[in-house]
């Protein structure tokens, strides 16, 4: 990586749950780093054990011993306990270390003010949960402390577990709501066709698999034609069928306000976390 190598020895994740814990496995499978190579801690020791056994990563009780050792860390830690964190590694960081948080709400200004030092280069990212097949997109929000190599060096790491996009970090709170979050109502969605086809005499795992494959390649539609989603939409209602008449019915339940109502709920919690 040419003049990366003061900040890419080590790879350290303070926090060792699922998100942390996807992110890390994806990265290891991407050949970014070596399970020797990168470091975890996490105040669960059953935890940590796991993680040792099952993918052979560096692990520790210590958030210290991660942020003494690695050149770049991962905050995984929930919003509630980044205080905490920061207080106890704050006296260790360097201006040479790159620091990631994952944690919505959580701002550029107010994450230098904890750690007490403006010289500091911190990364705000979103992932979300479809990092656990590789499928996931994060949002990355750097402070004026990154340089362009070193913001490339970081979306190369984010992109073992999906893709990313660089956003002004005004947008992050929106990010939250439209994939931090948004998995889960994708999730109640599939669910939610999987019972009315059970409710029609199909199997439920088979009824799980049509409406999760039918998810599925409608977003690669999206992604992959580039058309806008009302015109793709429109290629399936055929005059007086079926489909116009669930989207009829749908439209007069109120999905579009729910959805758009339920997103902007998401957003204000986002903001809300960061006072």
């Amino acid at each position: 990586m040419g003049n990366t190598e003061n900040f890419c020895k080590k790879l350290g994740f303070i926090g060792a749950g699922n998100m942390a814990t996807a992110m890390m496995s994806g990265i290891v499978s991407g050949g970014i780093f070596t399970a020797d190579e990168i470091m975890m801690s996490d105040v669960s020791g059953e935890r940590l054990s796991f993680i040792s056994e099952k993918y052979g990563v560096g692990i520790t009780p210590d958030n210290k011993e991660v942020a003494r050792s690695c050149g770049t860390l991962i905050l995984a830690v929930k919003p509630q306990y980044y205080t905490q964190v920061i207080t106890e590694i704050a006296p260790i960081v360097t201006p040479g270390q790159i620091i990631i948080t994952i944690a919505p709400g959580q701002t550029l200004e107010s994450l230098s003010e904890r750690f007490g030092s403006d010289r500091l280069k911190i990364i705000r990212t979103m992932p979300n949960t479809p990092a656990m097949v590789g499928a996931g997109i994060t949002a990355v929000a750097p402070n004026s402390n990154v340089t362009q190599e070193e913001l490339e060096y970081v979306r190369k790491i984010l992109g073992g577990f999906g893709i990313s996009e660089v956003v002004g970090e005004n947008l992050m709170d929106a990010v939250v709501s439209v994939s931090g979050s948004s998995p889960a109502y994708v999730f109640m969605f599939i669910e939610a066709m999987a019972d009315a086809a059970v409710a029609d005499g199909m199997p439920r795992a088979q009824a799980y698999r049509f409406a999760a494959q039918a998810v599925m390649g409608s977003a690669r539609m999206v992604l992959e034609t580039g058309k806008h989603p009302a015109e793709l939409k429109d290629m399936v209602c055929s005059p007086a069928g079926t489909t116009i008449e669930a989207v009829r019915v749908l439209e007069e339940k109120g999905m579009r306000s729910a959805v758009i109502e339920a997103m902007k709920a998401c957003t204000g919690r986002s903001r809300s976390l960061g006072k």
